[in-house]
């Protein structure tokens, strides 16, 4: 048996690789693991959202995603009889330095985290499944088996399952995944599509439903998704199919060749009833499984993974108290459930064979969809929501506004913005920033709020304040305001602190183990 972890993780998807990422970060103990031998070659999910580019830049990835994807991409939505040319991000997005939706293959994610934490000595284990997890004291005893049939026993303090949506984690924490699946079956192809223009996301909306062509670069130059037409033959997935799909529902009639894969799938709608039991955390898939309607599915499990990596290894660590890990399901649940309502509502009027909703997408969409265009404050609206920039925690139990709440600028619980320039870049970083903003200030230099663990570092925006009325902001590790206050009194500033960060010798937790993972 090998020393003790602080968290085994299980599944090296984009979750899973998100997490490991923040936990060598923060130089915290843990393995990863992952039944499968490779990792995905298929593309999967296309697009990475600008709030996850924000959040993965905190450790070096984000350029190198950008590097590898397409940011110059437009978006075509071709109704019965005209095609809009959809501004998607030219308003609501001049405060983050993502203003795109970054198009890359979910198995160029994966490459790109990989590389980033084999560059930091942490091997991804695959051909490694775990067989079981008890809770034994302080530590959960895991058993894991690799493809060659050996198995080790495994004690970690905490187990993460970013194992998607038929979890083991999950089920070993008895933990009920509710929901249903759409009567529909869809059909996903990445090929190559002679006669459409290149640098474009195609959206068909017909009667029968919604076609998709987005451009991927690789493994192949477009990424097809249909849904499966009534009366069609069912079985494998042909060229064919596919063919006769796109000559019917497009007037392009775009020539279908060279495909790099095929496949036909349902779509479900569930969420997991808790997101923590005990020393289990589940993340990503394994929490939540929706429409893929607005590219929001790895990402929002990218995000889960960057607000629950801090907080254990701030616990781990001995700098915060066991309640910071109750935060995670406060706070991320409601997102869950927030993306599983939004994407069914998108995905109803977009392929339900209801006669009205028919009606809309066929005779009243052409109509009405320019008018709504042309409508910034609605456009940008739509923007802040599907890039995710608009997620805050306001109504969580790590959000407190002080005793003088500012009349403008960012509540908190809000995503910090980008200004003045680079300001997220410029504080990046495992601990937590406090902000002194405005005039000059009474307070010294050096203020009085303790050592906190080298996990606190002090800023000083001085006239480059980004929010007017507020003196003092308390930025968290995932770059979400905790504490903010207008004023010289810090009394709420040091309780938040020494709740959630509280000084060396006062509360927390001790470390469970030394070094960091080196993989095997």
């Amino acid at each position: 048996m090998t020393a003790p972890l602080d968290v085994l993780v299980v599944g090296a998807g984009p979750t899973g690789l998100a997490l490991a990422t923040q936990l060598r970060a923060c130089e915290t103990p843990f393995r990863i693991v992952d039944r499968s031998l490779d990792r995905a070659r298929e593309s999967r999910a296309p697009a990475i959202q600008p709030r996850t580019l924000e959040m993965l830049s905190a450790f070096g990835v984000a350029d190198d995603l950008v590097d590898r994807g397409s940011t110059a991409v437009r978006l075509h939505l071709h109704l019965p009889r005209r095609v809009l040319h959809v501004p998607v991000f030219d308003v609501g997005c001049d405060d983050t330095p993502y203003p795109f939706l970054l198009f890359l293959p979910q198995s160029e994610t994966e490459a790109t985290l990989t590389a980033h934490l084999a560059e930091r000595d942490v091997t991804v284990e695959r051909g490694t499944e775990l067989v079981s997890a008890e809770p034994e004291g302080e530590y959960v005893t895991c058993r894991i088996r690799r493809r060659d049939g050996t198995e080790e026993t495994v004690r970690a303090r905490y187990v993460v399952g970013c194992d998607g949506a038929h979890s083991t984690v999950r089920s070993r924490a008895g933990i009920a995944f509710e929901g249903y699946a759409y009567p529909q079956t869809f059909l996903l192809a990445d090929l190559e599509a002679d006669g459409l223009e290149q640098g474009t996301a195609h959206t068909y909306l017909t009667a029968a439903g919604m076609l998709f062509f987005f451009p991927l670069g690789t493994p192949a130059t477009w990424r097809m998704i249909a849904m499966h037409p009534p009366g069609a033959p069912g079985g494998e997935v042909t060229l064919d199919l596919l063919q006769q799909i796109a000559d019917d529902w497009t007037p392009d009639e775009p020539s279908l060749h060279d495909p790099v894969w095929m496949t036909s799938f349902r779509i479900h709608n569930r969420g997991a009833t808790h997101y923590r039991k005990g020393p289990f955390f589940l993340a990503g898939d394994a929490a939540h499984i929706h429409s893929p309607a607005g590219g929001q599915g790895m990402n929002t499990g990218i995000q889960d993974a960057l607000n629950l990596g801090w907080k254990l290894a701030h616990v781990c660590r001995g700098a915060a108290p066991e309640e910071l890990l109750e935060t995670y399901e406060a706070e991320r649940a409601p997102v869950g459930h927030g993306v599983r309502r939004l994407t069914d509502r998108a995905f109803t009027v977009g392929t339900s064979g209801h006669p009205v909703l028919r009606l809309a997408r066929t005779r009243l969409a052409p109509h009405l969809a320019p008018l709504l265009l042309r409508a910034t404050a609605a456009r940008a609206r739509l923007f802040r929501t599907v890039s995710e920039l608009g997620i805050h925690y306001r109504r969580g139990p790590a959000s407190a506004t002080g005793p003088h709440r500012p009349r403008q600028g960012p509540r908190a619980g809000d995503r910090l913005p980008d200004t003045p320039a680079g300001l997220q870049r410029r504080i990046a970083g495992p601990g937590y920033h406090l902000l002194l903003t405005g005039p000059a200030h009474p307070w010294p230099q050096d203020l009085p709020l303790g050592e906190r663990h080298g996990l606190l570092s002090v800023h000083r925006l001085g006239t480059r304040s980004p929010w007017p009325g507020v003196t003092h902001a308390l930025v968290r590790p995932d770059g979400y305001v905790g504490y903010l206050a207008r004023g010289t009194d810090l009394t709420g500033l040091r309780a938040h602190l020494d709740r959630w960060l509280p000084a060396p010798g006062t509360g927390g937790r001790r470390r469970s183990g030394e070094g960091l993972s080196r993989g095997r």
